[in-house]
């Protein structure tokens, strides 16, 4: 069972940590919060030490002290990794906190053991206007009208899934999303559209796995072969019958092809007891 713990500091982080062994972080998409990851958590828990945090302005972890940078996640995440008194993390991010590994690796390369990039991108700032007329419009025009992210929530929650995703599964996504906090949520919107990683990608050296759903309609497969391109010998997996939350919903392709992964490279990352 995983336990809710918490990383002091401006701000504070709050985080589900189970298990002792090699360190694995957990980081959700903009849209979420460490309750995306609770399987992920609880499977390899069993062997390693599991953390899935709230990023800053997210569930339980405090907003952002002063306006947003994108690189405020990264130094969060070095934060955590000193906290929890480990050199190196298998780091893997889904979506938005995929595009944190990423940026992490630009700036503190040797604190990571693998990376995992789940339903994620190359960057928000490389990506067409017309993409990101759409994504700031999707997001940002509602609550400009004054609707909250619950009001929101059911629609998003279809847009980002498979047609295959059962009722279930649907409606607690739409939790997730209904417990955005307005302004931090409008700040990381903001935050992500300034980003590109296409110039930092190619010094990445770490073992790097690329996971993508075959029916992600945000960060495409397609997205995900050019992502995989620019990072020397990186494997690219897709599962299938699986929208832009390949863990939420294909939670047993997703752990058995992360584990794989991990697995091999297991050792090189701290051990957390």
């Amino acid at each position: 069972m995983a336990t809710l713990c918490y990383m002091e500091g401006a701000p504070k982080i709050a985080y589900d940590r189970e298990g002792k062994g090699p360190l694995v972080v957990f980081m959700h998409g903009i849209g979420g919060n460490r309750g995306n990851w609770t399987e992920q958590v609880a499977y390899f828990g069993r062997r390693y030490c599991a953390v899935a945090w709230d990023a800053r302005g997210y569930g339980d972890s405090d907003d952002s002290p002063a306006t947003l940078k994108f690189t405020d996640y990264g130094d969060d995440l070095r934060r955590l990794l000193d906290h929890l008194k480990a050199d190196k993390a298998h780091v893997v991010g889904l979506s938005m906190g995929g595009m944190i590994a990423q940026d992490f690796h630009a700036h503190y390369a040797d604190r990571i053991a693998t990376l995992a990039l789940v339903d994620t991108n190359l960057g928000m700032a490389m990506q067409s206007e017309e993409f990101k007329r759409d994504f700031l419009a999707r997001r940002l025009a509602p609550l400009e009208r004054g609707l909250t992210p619950k009001d929101t929530a059911t629609e998003n929650a279809k847009a980002l899934v498979s047609p295959h995703t059962p009722d279930e599964l649907v409606a607690k996504l739409r939790a997730s999303l209904s417990a955005l906090r307005v302004e931090p949520y409008k700040q990381a919107i903001h935050a992500i559209l300034t980003i590109d990683f296409r110039a930092s990608n190619p010094s990445i050296k770490v073992p790097t796995l690329v996971i993508v759903g075959e029916d992600d309609r945000l960060t495409t497969p397609e997205q995900a072969d050019l992502l995989a391109a620019t990072i020397p010998g990186a494997r690219k997996v897709v599962i299938e019958r699986a929208g832009h939350l390949s863990n939420l919903e294909q939670a047993g392709h997703f752990n058995a092809a992360l584990s794989a992964f991990l697995d091999r490279n297991a050792t090189l990352a701290s051990q957390v007891e």
